[in-house]
């Protein structure tokens, strides 16, 4: 039992070694963009049209860090400025299933090829999904208004992406008017600075906003995903201390069968991009194909109960079908053809898993994983670290910018 602990603990720490320093590289892209982007650059493309709105839609989700839960309010947002049903679907699926986080942190666990392929499959689903809904013909409720408010308001209660994940995404680079009465009130609700994103004036010079971006990358992305990252590392090196080495490929093989699975298990979970990754990583290893790898990477982030509830009732059920039977049927056809990839490269993903594993870590991983870990523990831990900061008026999870 000792041994299989003293396994468990040290499969937990090279992960952490693996993926830190590009954890943090991807918190620090995801500041930059928050401070050096305009706040409307995506409302401002987003409206009339068939295909360039959802293009740009599917361009614009790729880099910015949002989970599957922190897009709603987003999308609703847009959605409400008048951004075209397509576009918004487009938007829904390309940000949650990538950004600039989980492409640093695919490159470290996974390898080169599927931190490409990872962002331009999301692209690729997103543009499909937003075509395919444009091509519906339109069913506008007159409670659609009031109806995307509440499925909004109803995810910040019951998001499990972090610790008031509702609100905390809602701002950066997305239109952080989510302009609904009750996603707002829902944010305020969580919020002890009264008005929040209202009271504090906007950064204007180059050092304010690099300040401000970098308090968005290392303060509330942290503690959006930190916690998840380190389940999802928990849960990954689980899977590299118990499962047998050739486990996926006994049992579920490199073909169809394993993709179907990965798209039953991905689809209802909860889960973001970065922290699926090393959960990815570790079934690599175990011999799961990088088709069947590619599958659960899409699926997960970018589809669960609250999303569907909340596509459903913000551009009605037969949007919510094309945007799940989009998911499915884009993963499927892509992992497919990340398997043809791989195979026609010669390239065995479960090789280079386990030998970029068994590499040397030095002084910078190490260093990496220990603010990482502070990091984390500073946003998400109640209590020590954080009874001296509340009391000097600062609120966790608030849109005012602390």
């Amino acid at each position: 039992m000792s041994e299989l602990l003293a396994r468990y603990a040290f499969a937990v720490w090279d992960i952490l070694l693996d993926a830190s320093p590009y954890v943090l590289l991807g918190f620090f892209v995801a500041g930059l963009l928050k401070a050096y982007l305009p706040e409307d650059l995506v409302a401002r493309h987003l409206g009339k049209g068939r295909f360039l709105p959802v293009l740009k839609a599917s361009l614009f989700g790729v880099p910015l860090p949002l989970c599957s839960c922190g897009v709603i309010p987003a999308a609703a947002g847009l959605r409400q400025q008048g951004a075209s049903r397509g576009a918004t679907t487009s938007f829904l699926i390309s940000t949650p299933e990538t950004g600039v986080d989980s492409i640093a942190v695919s490159y470290a666990l996974l390898d080169p090829v599927m931190a490409v392929v990872r962002p331009v499959a999301s692209f690729f689903t997103a543009i499909i999904a937003g075509v395919a809904v444009n091509s519906l013909p339109e069913e506008e409720s007159p409670q659609a208004a009031s109806s995307a408010a509440a499925a909004t308001a109803a995810t910040h209660q019951g998001c499990s992406c972090g610790p008031h994940a509702g609100t905390e995404h809602t701002h950066g680079i997305m239109p952080a008017p989510v302009v609904l009465p009750a996603a707002e009130h829902a944010a305020s609700a969580g919020c002890g600075c009264g008005s929040c994103g209202h009271d504090s004036p906007a950064p204007r010079t180059m050092r304010e906003k690099f300040v401000s971006g970098m308090r968005f990358g290392f303060g509330e992305l942290v503690a959006d995903i930190g916690k998840w990252l380190m389940v999802g590392i928990l849960l990954a090196a689980v899977i590299t201390t118990l499962i047998p080495d050739t486990f996926f490929a006994s049992y579920l093989g490199d073909g169809l069968m394993s993709m179907l699975v990965m798209l039953v298990v991905g689809m209802p979970l909860y889960v973001c991009a970065t922290a699926s990754t090393p959960v990815a990583a570790a079934m690599a290893i175990k011999g799961l194909s990088p088709g069947a790898a590619l599958v659960f990477l899409l699926a997960g982030p970018a589809t669960n109960a609250a999303t569907f509830t909340v596509v459903a009732r913000l551009m009605g059920r037969k949007v919510a079908a094309v945007y799940l039977a989009s998911i499915a049927v884009c993963s499927i056809a892509l992992g497919l053809a990340v398997n043809w990839l791989y195979a026609y490269l010669g390239l065995s993903i479960t090789s280079w898993v386990g030998a970029a594993q068994e590499e040397s870590h030095g002084v910078i991983a190490i260093a990496s994983a220990v603010v990482l870990l502070g990091l984390v523990a500073y946003r998400t831990l109640p209590g020590i670290f954080r009874r001296g900061h509340n009391a000097h008026g600062h609120s966790h999870g608030c849109s005012c910018g602390h």
